[in-house]
């Protein structure tokens, strides 16, 4: 299970609207086949991994990292696939929430005589898939919530001036987070004030996020759809109805870089899931641009509270992965 998740990872970013799903076929002690969800969502996982075993899934077992899936889409059900291939036990880690799904994949696979173990690695599983399951259960992606600033939270001087508070390996590690989510986001003051690219660079081919600027006004010019910059989505209105509407177009996870007003928006309406803060070794002062714009005035329990999850130092910065406890 825990190479299904390294496989799952890969796919990251690259599955909306479907979940990235890893699959691991083992017979006699040997990975007969693996797989991940492609690009655009399909093939699914667990068809990778069988078209790699072939012949040799029969008596194996498949590590899946989420339920396969029940229902008729553009392929039949993976579900009936595994029953097909002759697969003599499966272990997944979550039930897949979708309503199409929601334990008739396993229902599938018991009636066909297939030994079902479920619940395998359920918190990693479930950690890697909180896009997929924000997006079914909430209707909305998860949205990480990325800072780069000083030790005393400032991201940019008096004047504006912000490049660059971080180094060359915390920039690259942006791009690496970019890679991994569905969309990249930043407020319209953001947009006319930096005219930022919102794209991957420095990992070769990749599909690009879908870039969202939410603003009203109009927008400075930016790159069109090409090999380089994902779809461009100019959205407004109230975040909670903003980020529903990009559930419903598909996205799962989405990296949001500011700036500030955007930030306290989503922090004062409890829509952040997660923080990537990334902090530089020095001090700019009360007068510079602070990394999140004034809150509402709430009492001290009602603000939104987050755990470490992971801290990392990159180059000379200090990299902090925050989530939000619910």
């Amino acid at each position: 299970m825990d190479h299904a998740l390294r496989l799952a990872r890969r796919g990251l970013g690259n599955t909306w609207p479907n979940p990235s799903v890893g699959c691991v076929l083992v017979r006699d002690g040997r990975v007969v086949g693996r797989g991940w969800t492609q690009p655009g969502g399909r093939p699914h996982a667990e068809r990778m991994a069988l078209a790699q075993a072939g012949t040799a899934a029969r008596g194996a077992t498949a590590y899946v990292t989420l339920e396969p899936c029940a229902h008729h889409g553009r392929t039949p059900p993976c579900a009936e696939a595994l029953a097909a291939s002759g697969v003599t036990r499966v272990v997944s880690a979550l039930t897949d929430p979708d309503p199409r799904v929601a334990g008739r994949g396993h229902a599938i696979l018991r009636e066909a005589g297939i030994e079902v173990t479920e619940g395998v690695r359920a918190d990693e599983a479930g950690a890697l898939q909180r896009g997929f399951l924000c997006r079914v259960t909430q209707a909305r992606p998860m949205v990480t919530l990325k800072l780069a600033t000083s030790l005393d939270g400032r991201i940019a001087t008096a004047s504006g001036e912000s490049q660059w508070i971080t180094g060359a390996r915390a920039r690259r590690h942006v791009h690496l987070l970019r890679m991994q989510h569905d969309a990249v986001m930043v407020g319209g003051g953001t947009a006319r004030a930096d005219l930022p690219s919102l794209n991957v660079r420095g990992f070769g081919a990749v599909r690009q996020p879908v870039r969202v600027v939410v603003s009203s006004r109009d927008l400075p010019a930016m790159p069109a759809e090409d090999a380089d910059h994902g779809p461009l989505w100019q959205l407004s209105g109230p975040l909670p109805d903003l980020l529903r509407d990009l559930g419903a177009r598909g996205l799962t996870r989405v990296f949001c870089e500011g700036g500030g007003v955007l930030a306290a928006g989503l922090i004062a309406a409890d829509l952040v899931d997660e923080l990537v803060i990334y902090q530089a070794g020095l001090m700019m002062g009360a007068a510079a641009r602070p990394a999140v714009a004034a809150l509402p005035d709430m009492a001290l329990a009602a603000l939104p509270r987050f755990g470490i999850s992971r801290t990392q130092r990159l180059g000379a910065d200090l990299c902090q992965i925050w989530t939000r406890r619910r």
